[in-house]
């Protein structure tokens, strides 16, 4: 984001563009980004890319919906950053079922202190798939996780040492049922094979070896080149992300809630690590609802902890180049 000129004095459409591109940072299931964004002169677009949806493994679009939420979130704050606030129109157009979002009716004023901070925990934040320290997370820090997420409209039920072992029942369940299909494994192999490509995971952000954690972790069907080092997740917790709706707009804001949870996280040196595989598959999708007590539904489950400080964190995972997720054709191509 460029800050040689005054937030106020420059072009909205430039600020727009430069909001889009910091979206691109988001988190997204395989890192897919499955996200278009179309630069108007008074207005922000957010499409879905169904190109790069995951066909075996998110038919009905729920993961793809809720990455395109955090990167809704990441432009928000974005904006806010630069002292604009924007009118979020969601699911705006019933005719147009991949127009997510607009952001409309912008008025600049005096940048947010808070979304500044978390425009720096945007450029950090990544998924670090190792074991956690033993160094337990205070509860005012998962209540300052769970309000970020509130705010977005969702809620975070953090697990309880029973819910934790029927987390890790589903979570094995649900990864036999996916090792059983052909097409889910030709799918993850196909998003972890793109090294150089921007998209997908690269080797140096899965680990090598299957790492001891009372959750256990997405099988990527092949070892990647991150060192686990020792360690257990005795102290990690564990939580569900829900809501009372299982609506396209409702998992939009769960992304939303989502991105709120992990900058915030982020801004409190704590490690978040979304668990998808239980939600992917019906049934243990359906055991997390009765974690629930049926009163809601799941949208993604997460492990959080604090980070081994002896050991450096894995790399950042590859971006596409900012042409291809973000449209200025409109606004004569001005490129952030």
């Amino acid at each position: 984001m460029s800050h040689e000129t005054p937030a106020a004095d420059r072009p909205l459409p430039t600020a727009l563009a430069e909001a889009a591109a910091m979206a691109g940072r988001a988190p997204s299931v395989h890192n897919t980004q499955p996200w278009r964004w179309t630069v108007l002169p008074d207005a922000l677009e957010l499409r879905m890319a169904r190109d790069r949806q995951l066909s075996a493994m998110d038919p009905e679009g729920r993961l793809l919906t809720v990455s395109c939420g955090a990167a809704l979130h990441h432009a928000r704050v974005a904006l806010a950053a630069e002292g604009w606030t924007p009118v979020v129109e969601r699911l705006p157009d019933p005719t147009q079922p991949d127009l997510l979002a607009r952001l409309t009716g912008l008025k600049h004023a005096g940048a947010d202190p808070d979304a500044m901070h978390l425009v720096q925990c945007i450029q950090v934040r990544h998924t670090d798939r190792r074991p956690v320290s033993d160094e337990p997370i205070s509860d005012a820090a998962l209540d300052e996780i769970s309000q970020a997420a509130m705010r977005e409209g969702v809620n975070l039920q953090v697990l309880d040492d029973g819910q934790k072992i029927q987390l890790a029942s589903a979570a094995q369940q649900a990864a036999a049922v996916e090792a059983d299909s052909p097409e889910l494994r030709e799918e993850l192999a196909y998003w972890t094979s793109r090294a150089g490509t921007g998209a997908g995971l690269p080797p140096e952000v899965l680990p090598a070896e299957a790492p001891q954690t009372t959750v256990p972790g997405r099988d990527f069907g092949h070892p990647g080149t991150l060192p686990i080092g020792p360690g257990h997740d005795r102290a990690a917790a564990y939580g569900i992300l829900w809501g009372t709706e299982d609506e396209p707009d409702s998992w939009l804001r769960a992304g939303e809630g989502l991105s709120a949870a992990w900058l915030t996280a982020t801004r409190l040196g704590v490690s978040l690590v979304p668990l998808s595989g239980v939600v992917e598959v019906e049934g243990t999708r359906q055991a997390l609802r009765q974690m629930l007590a049926g009163l809601g539904f799941p949208y993604i489950s997460m492990r959080l902890g604090r980070a081994d400080p002896t050991h450096a964190g894995p790399a950042h995972t590859p971006r596409l180049d900012t042409a291809q997720t973000v449209d200025t054709s409109a606004v004569g191509g001005r490129q952030p």
